[in-house]
């Protein structure tokens, strides 16, 4: 594959992750409180707790950490298990009516984000050899995007707070966030899960 349509698929990579792991489930979870639907509230809350590795996997890419690419992998992965883990939550989702707008739309999302994160998943997994080699041209090209939205960032940053926003100051805040992540992960796994199951209440 050339390094041409190997950068063009990661970018629209990208803009589907904008699109099915943000947006949407932007609009969902703001849909879902103004309707008051209990387990749909409920299971965009724990998604978007799960959802932040990838923003943390982006900040950590915009100072070419390695780790980085590490978890671009694994993100999809998980957000996906995060949105049918729940044993409760499925069974409330299957009782709604299948005609309903929200609970329709929430279907199509969830089968919209596990088809994208397969194909994410696929394309990621090319990017794991940059952890051993992370200068390559191949590895450069997956840092386009969070080098785009660092600038975004950046400028929106001085622009409220007059400060400045480096990559230096991304790649900490995204350490620190990743060992919190995986803290909350931990404590979840071995404390959380052996008591309740795959029951959501507790998440």
């Amino acid at each position: 594959m050339s390094l041409l349509s190997h950068s063009t698929l990661i970018w629209i990579t990208y803009r589907l992750a904008a699109i099915f792991t943000v947006g949407l489930p932007l609009v969902l979870t703001i849909w879902s409180s103004i309707k008051k639907e209990a387990s749909m509230v409920r299971l965009f809350s724990i998604y978007w707790k799960i959802s932040t590795l990838l923003a943390i996997s982006l900040l950590l890419l915009t100072e070419q950490r390695p780790i980085g690419y590490i978890t671009t992998f694994i993100a999809p992965v998980i957000m996906v298990l995060s949105v049918w883990f729940w044993v409760d939550l499925n069974e409330e989702l299957a009782d709604l009516p299948p005609w309903r707008a929200l609970p329709f739309t929430v279907r199509f999302w969830r089968w919209s984000l596990s088809g994208f994160s397969v194909i994410s998943s696929v394309l990621s997994i090319t990017s794991l050899a940059c952890v051993i080699a992370p200068r390559s041209q191949k590895c450069l090209i997956w840092l386009e995007p969070p080098m785009e939205l660092h600038r975004l960032i950046q400028q929106l940053f001085q622009f409220l707070f007059g400060g400045q926003w480096t990559e230096g100051i991304a790649a900490f805040v995204g350490y620190a966030a990743l060992i919190a992540y995986i803290v909350g992960i931990l404590q979840w796994s071995l404390i959380r899960l052996p008591k309740q199951g795959r029951i959501a209440g507790g998440f």
